[in-house]
């Protein structure tokens, strides 16, 4: 074999074993059944009180692991409380959002005045 062909393979190489090293990092969120949950809601499969319960249930395990929920969980979970009138309850995952994440600060405060004007 020719010796310009060994460093492109090298180069490869490691290249790949980087990769594959990667994916033994810890996810920063743990996202246990968020994802598909919101995705049965949004076809219409479940009510409202059958996702807060399976939230509510996701969240257990979610912090049982010693994990953080994603983005969007307890802002999901504030919305669907509000939707079966549950407005203290709404304004606490709501502000659970906020704390976790204050990126979201701004629309956060928008849906709580919201839901403080109704």
């Amino acid at each position: 074999m020719k010796k310009g062909v060994w460093l492109p393979l090298m180069a490869a190489g490691v290249f790949l074993t980087g990769c594959a090293a990667t994916q033994s990092t810890p996810l920063l969120y743990q996202w246990d059944g968020y994802q598909p949950q919101v995705y049965e809601y949004f076809k219409g499969q479940t009510s409202p009180q059958q996702q807060i319960d399976a939230l509510e249930q996701a969240l257990q395990q979610i912090r049982a692991k010693g994990n953080k929920p994603p983005p969007g969980f307890h802002a999901q979970l504030g919305m669907l409380y509000a939707s079966t009138v549950n407005d203290q309850q709404a304004q606490q995952e709501l502000e659970a959002e906020k704390q976790l994440f204050p990126e979201s600060t701004t629309y956060m405060d928008f849906l709580l005045k919201k839901s403080k004007s109704q």
